[in-house]
């Protein structure tokens, strides 16, 4: 596994395609209608926006099996186990870890057709006065292709924009990936 350090700035992460840059709720459009990638969501604090970009753009019954928001640490430890800190990469690893077991488990009917993938994130969100840093960490466990063993990105991320998190999910799968370019 590959650990990245990564710093988003508005505009920083940009996705090209066919000389035009896609927006947010493009990149969850395409990827809703792309009838092979099919995952769940979790998310701690204040990563609450990404499944709900998928489901804003419509087509999201193609690509959401499950989306979860542990927002209180006590439910949060029921699922995922007991930690020391909620924004951290232990707890990332521990939900990427119990939420992509779930999906061949409880959809094997899927498996021969499907790109599996779990994204989780924990992150501490800029407050309203702007005095703390915001911070978190993603995580992406997914298949290239149907029946393989995942892959998976862990980023740490600082934040000085609250809406960078979920092109970790359309760089994973896009075309552009180096998987599909030798």
């Amino acid at each position: 596994m590959v650990s990245l350090f990564v710093t988003f700035r508005p505009n920083y992460l940009v996705v090209m395609e066919e000389g035009k840059k896609l927006s947010t709720q493009e990149k969850a459009l395409r990827i809703n209608l792309s009838r092979t990638i099919y995952g769940s969501f979790a998310e701690i604090g204040a990563g609450q926006e990404v499944a709900a970009n998928f489901f804003k753009v419509g087509g999201a019954s193609g690509t959401v099996a499950k989306t979860i928001s542990a927002y209180d640490m006590k439910f949060s430890d029921a699922i995922y186990g007991q930690c020391e800190r909620y924004v951290c990469e232990d707890r990332l690893l521990q939900m990427l870890d119990h939420e992509y077991h779930l999906l061949p488990e409880r959809l094997p009917d899927r498996a021969p057709d499907t790109r599996f993938f779990a994204f989780a994130d924990t992150v501490e969100a800029l407050n309203y006065e702007r005095t703390n840093q915001g911070q978190g960490w993603l995580g992406l466990r997914f298949q290239l292709h149907p029946e393989t063993a995942p892959n998976e990105l862990v980023i740490h991320v600082k934040l000085h924009d609250n809406d960078a998190l979920q092109h970790l999910i359309w760089c994973a799968f896009s075309e552009k990936s180096p998987e599909h370019h030798p």
